[in-house]
Formats: structure tokens, sequence, C-alpha cells
């Protein structure tokens, strides 16, 4: 039969035996636990689809196909990328971008201010109907059609107006042309468009562009230059033009109480005096060589081209 101090000395060593099953489950289930979470297949990063929306937004990828054409993919956010797309969205090419450019073609050598002695142009040569030989440099009429249109580049305020070209095509052909014309867009810088009897002489119509070059030449020419004062001219306002010079204008000049004034050229191939300042007056020209000629006693009579004795030397 137990004392009272076995019967406590029991029930202490049941409660021990309790505690340690007790520790020992929770230590199996931790362990347990762990091994199911390192078992293959389990990804210990997965996180609750909530967590991570998907964009549903799409992008367009541009590319370059086979034949060098763009061609535009679209693929959505978290899908697979389509074999062969780009798989960036800037708008800025990148240093192995492959994507066809517009091409560019350079200049011609010609631009403007480059009517001097001694340069030698590229461009084309084109055919245009001449008519009478009248044109934008409104000299009027012209004695014979060995003639051309310049580029609105090289044309330059109508200082071109007058010059004598010598056209060389690639043949080995050349012409001497008098411009009288100005050839507007699309003529391209370097670009000269000849009468059709000019054009005839150095290649046949149908060929319609032509590589040159030229150059400014100073001919051997007869006759002296002429002034005319354009219509509405008077003291108050005038208009003057030199033709038949054999070098290219670079100003013009008129005598004022004041002096020397150079007149503004116009397209139309006129210096203008707007006040009326050295109308009627000497007139100073000056050819692109440097040289000066100095005309006197040139009444203002509108319209009429009234000659000089004066006439700028070959070079």
């Amino acid at each position: 039969m137990n004392t009272p101090r076995q019967a406590a000395r029991q029930r202490r060593h049941r409660r021990t035996f309790m505690l340690g099953a007790t520790s020992a489950v929770i230590a199996v289930g931790v362990l347990a636990y762990l091994v199911m979470a390192l078992l293959p297949g389990r990804n210990a990063d997965a996180e609750p689809a909530a967590a991570t929306p998907l964009a549903t937004t799409q992008v367009k990828a541009t590319t370059a196909d086979e034949t060098g054409t763009p061609t535009t993919t679209a693929s959505q956010t978290g899908s697979p990328t389509p074999t062969g797309a780009a798989t960036t969205t800037s708008a800025r090419p990148s240093p192995t971008d492959t994507t066809p450019r517009p091409q560019r073609h350079p200049a011609t050598t010609s631009q403007a201010g480059r009517l001097e002695p001694n340069t030698s142009h590229q461009g084309v040569a084109t055919a245009y109907e001449a008519g009478n030989g009248d044109g934008a440099c409104l000299f009027g009429p012209s004695p014979d059609l060995m003639i051309a249109a310049m580029n609105t580049t090289d044309y330059e305020t109508s200082k071109a107006c007058g010059a004598y070209v010598l056209v060389r095509a690639a043949g080995g052909k050349s012409i001497t042309v008098r411009i009288t014309n100005e050839c507007p867009l699309p003529c391209a810088p370097g670009q000269l468009d000849l009468s059709q009897q000019a054009f005839a002489k150095l290649a046949d119509l149908k060929v319609g562009r032509l590589p040159i070059t030229w150059s400014v030449v100073s001919p051997s020419i007869s006759g002296t230059i002429s002034i005319r004062y354009k219509t509405g001219s008077s003291r108050y306002w005038c208009g003057i033009q030199a033709i038949d010079h054999r070098n290219p204008l670079d100003r013009l000049e008129v005598r004022t109480t004041g002096g020397w004034r150079q007149l503004p050229r116009t397209s139309y191939n006129y210096f203008v005096s707007a006040d009326g300042s050295g109308c009627g007056s000497a007139i100073r020209l000056t050819d692109i060589y440097g040289e000066q000629l100095t005309v006197n006693g040139i009444p203002v009579r509108p319209n009429v081209v009234q000659p000089t004795q004066v006439q700028f030397a070959r070079h």
C-alpha cells in the first residue's frame, strides 16, 4: 500500500512524462513542416496573385524584317515575348539599332554667295521652254536663246542675273549661257535649267537630267553697259537696272549729298532707292572682280534703255 509520500512522487513523474511527450510531439511537427517546405517543386518566393497585378496595357515594338522594312509587333506585359520581337520600347535608337532611316543626300558644292571668280560648281542640268528669253531678271527678250535659269540658292536675290556661265557635261561637251531667269524649287542648289536650245547642245532632250559642272566666266563680248530706270521711277522713288554687263554685278551705288550710297537689290533685278535719294545722279557699278565703273548723265526716264560708254574688263 502506497504511502502519501509515494503517491505524490508518482504524480510528479506522470506530469514530467506528459510534458516531455508534448514537447516531443511539437518538435516532430516543426520538423515535418520544415521538411515539407524544402521539398522540390515548392516556390518559396510565391506570393498571392493579388500582390503582383499584371499590366494589361499593350506596347508596340518596332523591328526590321529581312527586307529592311520596319514591322510592328504587339506584346503584353507578363506574357512571353514573341521570337524576334524587340524587347525595348524606347523611342531613341540604340547604338545597334538597324531600323532604316530616311537618307539625306549631301548638298552640292554650290552655296549662296558663291558666284565668284575661279569657282567650280557641281549640279544637274534640266531644260525648259524659254520662249523669247525673258524671265525673272526682267531683261526683256533675249537676242539669242543660249540662256538659262539659275536655281534660287545661287540666284541670290538676282546677283546671278546677266552672268555668263560655262557649262560642262560629263561627256566633255560644253556651252556658255547667260542667266536671264530664276529656277525656283524643286530646283536644287547647283542646278541650271537650260533653254531647250542650250540643253540640246549638250545632250538629247530625252535625257532629261544631265550631270554638269559650271563656273562663271568673263567672255569676249561687244557693246557697252546700258541703264534702265523702272516704270514708275521719279526723283522721289526709283529702281535702277544695269543691262549687258560682261561680269556679274556685286553692287550698285548712287551719289548723294552725303556721298556714295549702296542700293539694296531686289529679286526682280532692280536696285531701289525707296526715298528717291540719288535718283538721276551719278551711278557707280562694281563687278565681282572688284572693278568699278562710274556712269554720269543718265536722267530718270522710266522704262527706257539708255546706253553708256563703259564696259567691265575681261578676266
